[in-house]
């Protein structure tokens, strides 16, 4: 692996057009699931993605691994450019793996680990003698150990914990470069889960993986990723480099999603309602996404959709609030009101 290693996504959109309400002639409805989303994944580096149910990060995820298809947008391997139409090959899916939430359902039950493992391998052309040696060396380096404890046993034989190794050792046998981890830690048990956070983030590190972490728990965004993403219907609203976008989150939905998470050193506060909009029918035609439940929501959020701007040299927050002639317009509004309007 290099150091070089990367999967550049850049303006990524993918819309599923369904149909609504009851009877032989239904109306037609564009669900734009994901919606111009760039993102660059560096060896060495994870990206992490959060979000709630629904905001399309798993349709990311699949989209950067080829099994779903981009209705616009560009995907760039090592700089070269990947066409949008041409099948996935080989050759891209040994470099691109994805690892998938929940083991129990993505690892076959009727076979033994060892089925799981040399499958991939055979697949891609490693030669015979070499299919066991390499299928024993990938469940060590997710620290099954020994190997051959693991290797005869059945999927039902293992704990979560376990088998979400073996799911990540599936996708290691191949050697990839990129690692895609679709909420890997969300069906395990709490007890295990720091240990598949440090397992991708000493892969990352020893082996120069690009590694994108998606997930709706931000708390464990904040420890493993050197980039954090935020998504909400489809498009990117707050992005930064470190735990800036954390520790002093700029969009009122990150506000809104951190504020959510249990305080230990306070576990009397009582955490924010946010309302349930999971459903794309419900956002709004024009304007910013999150306007109907945004607390700062203005005329000009209803109107037109913010772009991304830069809070610092390393953070962006897709909200009017950091626009400099919105900010006189609050200015001016607090003075006549004695109030404040928060923009961090």
């Amino acid at each position: 692996m290099t150091s070089e290693a990367q999967l550049d996504a850049s303006h990524l959109s993918r819309h599923f057009v369904v149909r609504t309400g009851h009877g032989l002639i239904r109306p037609k409805r564009v669900v734009r699931a994901v919606d111009d989303v760039s993102l660059s994944l560096r060896a060495g580096r994870v990206t992490a993605v959060v979000g709630e149910s629904g905001s399309g990060k798993s349709v990311l995820a699949r989209m950067l691994a080829r099994i779903v298809t981009p209705t616009s947008g560009d995907l760039l391997l090592d700089g070269v450019a990947i066409p949008a139409g041409a099948p996935r090959t080989l050759d891209y899916t040994s470099r691109v793996q994805l690892v998938l939430q929940d083991p129990f359902a993505s690892i076959n039950p009727v076979h033994p680990i060892r089925h799981s493992l040399e499958r991939p391998l055979v697949i891609h052309g490693t030669p015979k003698a070499e299919v066991e040696e390499r299928a024993r060396a990938a469940l060590s380096r997710v620290s099954l150990e020994p190997p051959e404890r693991y290797l005869d046993r059945y999927p039902h034989e293992l704990s979560g914990g376990q088998l979400q190794r073996v799911s990540i050792a599936r996708a290691l046998c191949v050697n990839p470069t990129v690692l895609l981890a679709d909420e890997p830690i969300s069906m395990l048990d709490v007890s295990v889960r720091l240990g598949v956070l440090n397992l991708l983030r000493g892969l990352c590190d020893s082996e120069q993986l690009a590694v994108l972490y998606i997930t709706h728990d931000i708390a464990s965004a904040r420890y493993i990723a050197d980039e954090t993403i935020v998504m909400y219907a489809g498009q990117v609203v707050e992005r930064s480099e470190g735990t800036a976008l954390i520790d002093a989150p700029s969009h009122p939905y990150t506000q809104l999603l951190i504020s959510s998470v249990p305080d230990p050193s306070d576990p009397l506060r009582q955490a924010p309602e946010i309302e349930d909009r999971a459903g794309q029918g419900q956002f709004p035609a024009e304007g910013c996404r999150f306007a109907p439940r945004c607390p700062h929501a203005m005329d000009v959020c209803r109107s037109t959709a913010p772009p991304l701007f830069q809070v610092t040299s390393t953070h962006e927050s897709g909200c009017w609030l950091h626009d400099d002639a919105v900010k006189v317009n609050i200015t001016e509004r607090e003075q006549e009101q004695g109030g404040t309007i928060s923009t961090t």
